[in-house]
């Protein structure tokens, strides 16, 4: 139990301090490096460089939010363009399903907590996990979020429609020993204190297909 909440409550402590901007893009030799948030003012750009065919690999750091229909488009250009994702850091919502687009998908190397925040709906059913995130069902799961509304909204009403703080929460935290990977049930309610999320059995992000090899 003490070494769970250690790492919850490091990711905690790390969102707390940081403001949200929106993505910035940036690449580096064959690695495309995306940070911010999600919200659709760098997608052209992003199709671009992809477009080029000099990006491997697509690198998402502490991208801590976004809209369902920015996260569509990223994840449409990265299963296009066949390139693997990676991320480190913080990586929540329209992130968490364009990280999950790539090829292969993994987390980074270093010394940073990781926490890969992946919005639902609702609690997933213990059988729903093991097929969830693996390949289509992964777009299925955002389809959710941006499918067209029975209610017509409210102008001004914001696009997404995934609760902050609710989802899956895939971490992993470096050891002398290696790294430490759990998994959480995060109903919303719990804000900034991750450490009140309910913590997953049997939910190993390798096997369930979050994470690959």
């Amino acid at each position: 139990m003490k070494s769970w909440s250690m790492v919850l409550g490091g990711v905690a402590l790390a969102g707390v301090s940081w403001s949200v901007q929106a993505a910035e893009i940036e690449l580096e030799g064959n690695r495309l490096l995306v940070s911010g948030m999600l919200d659709g003012s760098a997608v052209q750009r992003f199709v671009e460089q992809l477009g080029s065919g000099k990006v491997r690999t697509v690198v998402f750091e502490d991208s801590l939010g976004g809209t369902a229909e920015a996260a569509g488009e990223y994840a449409r250009a990265i299963r296009a363009s066949g390139v693997d994702t990676e991320m480190k850091g913080q990586c929540h919502a329209a992130c968490a399903y364009a990280f999950l687009a790539g090829k292969e998908h993994r987390f980074g190397r270093g010394f940073q907590v990781n926490g890969l925040l992946i919005p639902v709906a609702a609690r997933p059913r213990p059988e729903e996990l093991a097929s969830r995130w693996r390949g289509e069902e992964a777009q299925k799961t955002l389809a959710e979020f941006t499918a067209a509304p029975a209610e017509p909204e409210p102008a001004g009403a914001p696009r997404e429609r995934w609760q902050p703080g609710q989802g899956v929460l895939f971490t992993s935290t470096p050891t002398l020993f290696g790294r430490v990977y759990n998994s959480f049930y995060c109903d919303g309610t719990q804000g900034h204190d991750t450490s009140r999320c309910e913590l997953l059995s049997d939910a190993d992000p390798y096997k369930l297909g979050v994470l690959t090899p």
